[in-house]
């Protein structure tokens, strides 16, 4: 058997009875467990909790995070590839996305009847999608419709060996709670509650998925996903001004590619280049795995070292070369559409780990932070010229980014008086800073919003994998809060002053159609 394989017991859809372990794994390596020396016995605090977090990590290159926590016998568990919509090229946009999607469908022993009937049918399957690109490329329709029933059919015929609801059903027997799974600029993320005696049943389950995934019923579920940009980007306004404003702010770094991908791509991708892609860069490597709650720590590290260990390292993720060349002016795009209208105005600022970021998240929540922030007090209470204000900064962390401020007026007011209500408290942010008594204010809304971040197991999961893997330690999480408290009233001031300026901002409007 080479090396990493990893064979695993048929799972039972009825009656379903696990041991200890569903899947049984044939380790071919012996992979050592270093513990991260930086922590040995010591405990780092924030807001008064004490994180006793262990770092695992493998010969393959994984990461495992293992955080007890008394209380409730339940455990959260978060699995993150640090692989996302920057990491795609043109033409495979939404591959990401698409893998979301295709992960839960199980893999060469969950989720089938029988594998070898099953896989029979992905040839000529793949082999007719690119045929339909052909016939696409050449204006045939009528052939492209005959090569699309065709699939349709042989997917239809493979279906009769699959039970692609298995693995979803297994965990949900097992008590799985929030079962779900998230992709972003940067990521995707798979997550799930679970009791803490089913901890090597998840073990095992997801070591399989890692090593064995099928990416079965591909063509239906892109149609899936068709409908759901569709749904969320074609049909809904206000998705449709979030597309149209990134992408009008970045020319060339692909934050300003849609993360579901464009639609075009979406058509033609083939189940072929999804599965490629997902062998390249969904290797051990490239996971970081976030485990808080219920649980021992040396438990996790031998489960860790049994099930995961064996993974095959795959490659780093294509890197992002692109570097958005320096903005010179206000750009403004609108979009017409019969909806309410809508404004959102976007400055380029630097990445999560700038020198600045701190007095610029300060700035965010002075602006839209609460019901006695500034846009807030101004907009929605004093002029009553918007149903509700929001600002963020965004999409991503890794690169210079977006700091967005989203209105939407109430009639009869307009956008063009919320833009200029709007420039007009940025203005005096710059010019005078916020008073000390908004600065504390806004401390004290970082400690609770710090405190709050710890007590669900899941949220510290989700934030311990996060800053694992984009800062390169989950410590970050610590030095946050306190860069955030450390905010003077002047850097503030100058933050908002040098980054909140007009040649920095691209502004999108959405229209209510008009003839003509």
């Amino acid at each position: 058997m080479p090396a990493g394989r990893i064979e695993a017991r048929r799972v039972a859809s009825r009656g379903l009875s696990l041991a200890s372990s569903v899947l049984r794994v044939l380790p071919a390596l012996a992979p050592c467990l270093v513990l991260a020396g930086a922590l040995g016995g010591q405990t780092a605090a924030e807001g008064g909790y004490e994180l006793p977090v262990r770092r695992i990590v493998l010969d393959n290159g994984m990461r495992v995070l293992a955080l007890h926590r008394p209380g409730a016998p339940i455990v959260s568990l978060v699995v993150r590839y640090s692989v996302g919509g920057v990491n795609e090229r043109l033409g495979t946009t939404g591959a990401a996305h698409l893998l979301e999607h295709m992960l839960f469908k199980g893999s060469e022993t969950v989720g089938t009847k029988d594998w070898q009937a099953e896989k029979a049918y992905y040839a000529p399957m793949d082999a007719a999608h690119d045929s339909v690109l052909r016939a696409r490329a050449a204006g045939d329709e009528a052939e492209e419709e005959r090569l699309l029933e065709r699939i349709t059919s042989l997917e239809d015929s493979a279906r009769v060996f699959t039970d692609t609801g298995e693995f979803d059903r297994v965990l949900r027997r097992l008590g799985a709670r929030g079962l779900n799974a998230t992709t972003t600029t940067e990521a995707t993320t798979y997550f799930v509650d679970l009791p803490s005696r089913r901890l090597e049943d998840w073990f095992a389950l997801e070591a399989d998925r890692m090593a064995n995934s099928v990416l079965r019923e591909f063509y239906s579920e892109r149609k899936v996903v068709i409908e759901e940009r569709l749904l969320r980007v074609e049909g809904d306004p206000q998705g449709a001004l979030a597309e149209a404003h990134l992408m009008a702010a970045f020319d060339v770094h692909p934050y300003g590619v849609p993360v579901v991908g464009h639609m075009s791509d979406l058509r033609n991708v083939s189940r072929a280049e999804v599965a490629r892609y997902h062998r390249q860069y969904y290797g051990a490597n490239n996971a970081v795995v976030a485990i808080v709650g219920n649980v021992e720590p040396d438990e996790v590290r031998e489960l860790a070292e049994r099930h995961f260990g064996p993974l095959p390292v795959g490659r780093p993720p294509p890197p992002v070369l692109a570097e958005e060349p320096e903005q010179t002016g206000e750009r403004r795009v609108e979009l017409a559409r019969e909806a309410r209208p809508r404004l959102r105005i976007g400055w380029k600022v630097p990445d999560a780990l700038h020198e600045d970021t701190p007095a610029l998240e300060i700035v965010v929540n002075l602006l839209t932070g609460g019901r006695t922030s500034r846009l807030h007090r101004r907009l929605v209470l004093q002029d009553r010229s918007a149903t509700a204000v929001f600002a963020s900064l965004g999409p991503g962390s890794a690169y210079p980014r977006l700091l967005v401020i989203e209105a939407a007026p109430l009639a009869p007011s307009t956008t063009e008086e919320l833009e200029a209500a709007i420039y007009e408290e940025v203005a005096k942010l710059a010019e005078e800073g916020p008073s000390e008594e908004e600065l504390e204010r806004v401390r004290n809304q970082t400690r609770a919003g710090s405190v709050r971040g710890l007590q669900s197991n899941f949220g510290l999961a989700l934030r311990l994998a996060e800053n694992e893997a984009l800062f390169g330690g989950w410590e970050a999480m610590l030095a946050r809060p306190r860069g955030l408290r450390a905010v003077t009233i002047d850097q503030a001031r100058r933050a908002a002053a040098a980054y909140l300026v007009r040649a920095r901002r691209t502004v999108a409007v959405l229209a209510p159609s008009r003839g003509g």
